[in-house]
């Protein structure tokens, strides 16, 4: 007999053998920040990108809430939480391994011909490909194909068929071709400098426009922490790629993109979704300027 485990149950168990959890709502997305993390007044939590004081007993900040504490799972800020949970999602680098997204029958094929065998998960589109390992994560390395692992989430389907084998070059590379060779006009998926003037050389506004405008921006995406932030990243994106329209370039725009994307994420946003957002708003710069 299968019993369908809650939520919860799931997350416990999961916690128990070591894997870090956090709830998913509807849509399959983390919950949004509370109150006291709102528009980044409580810092971040210490393991993202900007490390912080955040000691929120509540699981705000998405993947960084993941946790294999039961004492924390099974506490008050949680547990209403876990009452409106649909799914669970875990932290792969938080659990050693490396999850290699494949979204559908065009990714799967090449996964076949090109990686090593290793456990695989089936999901509505594909299948979840995990590695023992951990690397950095990025999304559409590929046509298809996500790389999950340090500061992302996976949502839980299951323990998947097979042997799980060590994490390949292969993989690795994936994400090293992707930081070395961006198609043109693509936002890419990694850690970038912050804006400043060394590379925003052809931008005719002060460094203090410039960041205003960004901030209420980020103000705006961080206060929708419970539905609204994907649409209002293009938004903000859109507004600051205006602002750009009559100068002669560049302007570091993509400095500024990644930060909206950041907030978007930080909030509950899926990274692919916040991603095409953000670059669909900034491509009013270049519709304006030509």
């Amino acid at each position: 007999m299968n019993a369908v485990l809650s939520p919860l149950h799931t997350a416990l168990a999961l916690a128990d053998a070591g894997v870090p959890v956090l709830p998913l709502r509807a849509g399959k997305v983390p919950f949004g920040n509370c109150r006291t993390c709102a528009d980044g007044a409580c810092g971040g939590r210490p393991n993202m990108k900007s490390a912080g004081p955040c000691q929120c007993p509540a699981p705000c900040h998405a993947w960084a809430a993941a946790t294999t504490n039961p004492r924390t799972l099974t506490s008050p800020p949680w547990a209403s939480i876990w009452r409106r949970a649909v799914a669970v999602a875990y932290h792969p680098g938080g659990a050693g391994v490396t999850v290699v997204d494949l979204d559908n029958r065009a990714a799967l094929d090449w996964a076949r011909e090109t990686l090593p065998a290793t456990r695989t998960v089936p999901t509505t589109r594909g299948e979840h490909w995990l590695y023992r390992g951990v690397m950095r994560s990025a999304n559409a390395v590929r046509p298809g194909v996500d790389v999950k692992s340090r500061m992302q989430y996976a949502r839980w389907l299951g323990y998947g068929a097979g042997r799980m084998t060590v994490l390949p070059d292969a993989v690795r590379a994936l994400v090293v071709m992707e930081d070395t060779n961006p198609g043109r006009g693509e936002v890419v998926s990694s850690i970038r400098a912050p804006w400043d003037r060394s590379t925003a050389t052809g931008c005719r506004h002060t460094e203090g426009f410039v960041r205003t405008g960004l901030e209420r921006g980020l103000t705006l995406v961080r206060a929708r922490n419970e539905s609204g932030a994907g649409s209002q990243a293009f938004g903000a994106a859109r507004f600051l790629a205006v602002q750009h329209t009559e100068c002669p370039g560049p302007c570091g725009l993509d400095a500024l993109g990644e930060e909206i994307v950041s907030a978007a994420v930080a909030v509950g946003v899926p990274e692919a979704y916040a991603r095409r957002a953000v670059a669909n708003g900034l491509q009013a710069h270049s519709e304006r300027a030509s």
